[in-house]
């Protein structure tokens, strides 16, 4: 075995569907749209002269495919709806049990909660720190060299799609465009696609103006909803033919080499590996303290324990771009929820209980790092109400999740998904306690918190958070960053921006469980325009 490539042990997991399901899959997700027998890219397509005309009723099909595909084949994995009845049943009982107990009992349901809380702690700092272990064992991510990459013949390559959608995009899709077509690959085997909203004229009229190739075509996204990204992705899914299909954001700059890593990457891997997920950096890390904390968080996961996490076995939430997978496994898995707004954890997930493995490839695309606070949170508060969606959905039937995904499988997820955004959001709880617990020592910290519970929790404080900052600080010296050591020291300060955005994302999700908040791109270059992008 050549150094850098990594072999990839098949599974004895059998996806917990069969056959007749699967064919049931693939003709719900056809690649031509109804009614279309030959160029069915002329439905929604648009040229540098103008639009051609859809069909009303191509049109119709296409999007109630686009919203409701999933939702028809595996009702259980939609997020259409928040919680299924029996989720609903179970709030409804703890929610009744808690308040009798607290008008009844109160201390002592307070100290059960409690008890409950630090023993998720407890499992959260265990899962971790086997999890860290692997991290500084350096699992290689799947390598192919530039040499390797370029060698397969044009002709030998498979046919490629590249999707992106963009809403409010006007000020960057110029720059999206010169990122596409950077790409190293052949035209003639390549499906550069932008998925844009019909009613956003501005973003349509600065992409027609924007001199491109003929195998970039704009593809215009009826009105319906809900609009989100997923949604346009699934919509643009039926309109293309490449057997490889990718993803990315408007502000994304890939290298220009990832599709053929890809490519010969699949070839080497064969069916055992479905889907690859490239390494996502900042361009702009150094603009200020906030891009600085950013490039940390992001380095260290996509350098350190998303690569871990593959190694370890069980799900891993993809990246909300460049992952690249077979178009024949996303049709099978149902493409993506149009209804969760961290469609990408959520696809991670499906794709390894239907019995698929996802590995990290070693190519970087960078991205732009949110330079402003309130984006920032409006962005993070998607991520984590999209983390609740995703594992609300997929706990719907424990029983059936713990046989799919296998013991650890189970608890990794419970513990990344589940638990992120859960501990973000309970975590200033704790700290407050602790704090007036250390300055004031109020009798009632003491009453809720007995001596066999108070250690236990302070331990597990203690050295969760050390962990916490230490696997952060190895993560950045992994990635070769050491510019963004004194960052990592600093998380501490970042921890706190995420509870703001994990409560955010509580109360979203019972509010407004699909609605996606726009993310602003571009304000690197509004705030420092001598940032080149990558």
């Amino acid at each position: 075995m050549s150094k850098g490539r990594r072999h990839v042990t098949s599974s004895s997991r059998r996806p917990l569907i069969d056959r007749e399901a699967h064919k049931t899959l693939r003709s719900a997700w056809p690649i031509t749209a109804p009614g279309v027998r030959a160029s069915h890219r002329s439905l929604v397509a648009t040229t540098k002269t103008g639009p051609r005309t859809p069909t009303a009723r191509s049109r119709a099909t296409g999007l109630d495919r686009s919203v409701n595909g999933l939702g028809r084949l595996f009702p259980e994995m939609s997020a259409r709806r928040t919680l299924s009845d029996g989720q609903r049943l179970v709030v409804v009982v703890a929610t009744v049990a808690l308040l009798l107990g607290l008008a009844t009992i109160p201390t002592v349901v307070i100290v059960g909660l409690n008890t409950l809380g630090t023993a998720v702690y407890v499992l959260v700092f265990v899962y971790c720190a086997i999890w860290f272990r692997t991290v500084v064992t350096r699992p290689r991510p799947v390598t192919v060299t530039d040499e390797e990459a370029r060698a397969v013949p044009d002709n030998r390559l498979p046919t490629y799609t590249v999707m992106v959608a963009a809403y409010r995009e006007a000020n960057v899709i110029a720059e999206t465009i010169h990122a596409l077509e950077a790409l190293e690959y052949p035209a003639d085997r390549l499906q550069l696609r932008l998925l844009l909203e019909a009613d956003d004229r501005e973003t349509i009229d600065a992409a027609r103006a924007t001199p491109h190739s003929s195998n970039l075509e704009i593809i215009e996204i009826p009105a319906g909803g809900p609009r989100t990204k997923p949604k346009a992705c699934n919509y643009g899914l039926q309109l293309t033919q490449g057997k490889l299909v990718t993803i990315y954001d408007a502000e994304d700059r890939p290298e220009p080499l990832q599709l053929r890593r890809a490519a010969v990457a699949f070839r080497r891997l064969g069916s055992r590996v479905s889907c690859l997920q490239a390494k996502l950096h900042y361009h702009n890390a150094g603009e200020n303290f906030l891009t600085r904390m950013f490039a940390a968080e992001y380095v260290t996961w996509f350098d350190g324990m998303l690569p871990a996490l593959a190694a370890m076995g069980g799900p891993v939430p993809l990246g909300g771009t460049s992952m690249h997978i077979r178009r024949t496994v996303l049709e099978a898995v149902g493409a993506w929820d149009p209804h969760n707004v961290t469609e990408d954890a959520d696809l991670g997930v499906r794709l390894y209980r239907l019995g698929h493995r996802t590995e990290v490839l070693d190519s970087v695309t960078y991205e732009e790092a949110n330079s402003d606070f309130i984006n920032w949170v409006k962005q993070r508060s998607r991520w984590y109400k999209g983390y609740l969606q995703t594992w609300l959905v997929h706990m719907r039937q424990p029983a059936r999740l713990w046989r799919e995904l296998g013991p650890r499988g189970f608890v990794g997820f419970n513990v990344v998904v589940g638990t992120t955004p859960l501990l973000a959001a309970l975590n200033p709880v704790f700290w407050l306690l602790t704090l007036l617990w250390f300055l004031a020592k109020p009798e009632f910290v003491q009453t809720l918190f007995p001596a066999w519970l108070y250690y236990p929790a302070l331990a597990c404080l203690v050295a969760g958070n050390f962990l916490a900052v230490y696997r952060t600080l190895v993560g950045v010296w992994i990635a070769g960053r050491p510019e963004l050591l004194w960052a990592a020291l600093l998380s501490p300060v970042y921890w706190l921006m995420m509870s703001i955005g994990a409560i955010r994302a509580i109360v979203q999700i019972m509010l407004k469980p699909s609605h996606w908040e726009k993310t602003v791109h571009g304000l690197d270059r509004l705030r420092r325009p001598e940032v080149q992008h990558a």
